[in-house]
């Protein structure tokens, strides 16, 4: 029975959360200390941790909006630059092969922001241009992730992650500040992004040795942090509401 168990728990963790390696050295020669497996095993936990969270990270966006029928407080160009970002992760990440656990939240995150990018535009009375980007931007993603586009594009499309997140997150800080609320932003969505890209600090530089991926991740957690600085500031401040047409 032991040895059964012990199969089913290895089973379990490898290589989910652990190589065989690390089992071995915590479940064989019970380590329970080893510094380098304990790391990937926070890392691994933290990376599926937030690609599981990222299902719903966006979720009580999209339903705010649509509670509210409007869009209101939005930046259009932040939610698209933040697509793009995104979607450069994603591509670059499958490209190089990192593993699933170090980038599958872009991958859920990507299919929510373009799903906000939508309702934006149908709120604001733009349904069939809305339509009209969701097939070009499957289109765009197919040609990226072909063996037509050559590495070199998608690395320069990654690198290009910081200046699209920042740009993009001023341009919503910008917004608030302008509106002087933060309108149809959710705090529960602004809250756990900035949450996840603190921790994929740590999972990027563990799981990928990658100094564009972690670079990008202290980026967009300087950035995320602005907007739930904003957000807190504007905490009790409604936005107006408009008038009914008579």
């Amino acid at each position: 029975m032991a040895a059964e168990a012990d199969g089913l728990l290895k089973r379990v963790l490898v290589p989910l959360l652990l190589p065989e390696k690390c089992y071995d050295q915590f479940f064989v020669q019970w380590d329970l200390l080893h510094i380098p497996c304990l790391k990937i095993l926070i890392s691994k936990g933290l990376g599926l941790g937030i690609v599981a969270g990222s299902l719903l990270v966006k979720l009580p966006q999209v339903l705010k909006i649509l509670g509210a029928k409007s869009a209101e407080g939005l930046s259009l160009q932040s939610v698209m630059l933040e697509l793009v970002a995104l979607t450069g992760t994603m591509v670059y990440s499958i490209v190089n092969n990192f593993p699933f656990s170090s980038w599958g939240e872009a991958l859920f995150l990507m299919l929510q922001t373009i799903t906000i990018c939508f309702l934006v535009l149908h709120y604001r009375g733009q349904t069939v241009t809305g339509v009209a980007f969701l097939a070009g931007y499957a289109l765009v993603l197919l040609i990226l992730l072909s063996p037509l586009t050559p590495l070199a594009v998608i690395t320069i499309l990654q690198a290009s992650n910081m200046p699209s997140v920042v740009v993009g997150k001023l341009l919503q800080a910008a917004t608030n500040y302008r509106n002087g609320h933060t309108g149809q932003l959710s705090a529960v969505t602004v809250f756990l992004l900035f949450g996840g890209s603190l921790a994929r600090i740590f999972t990027s530089i563990q799981e990928t040795g990658d100094p564009l991926m972690a670079g990008t991740f202290v980026v967009s957690s300087l950035c995320n942090g602005l907007i739930a600085a904003q957000l807190l500031f504007y905490w009790n401040v409604k936005a107006p509401r408009r008038k009914k047409e008579e």
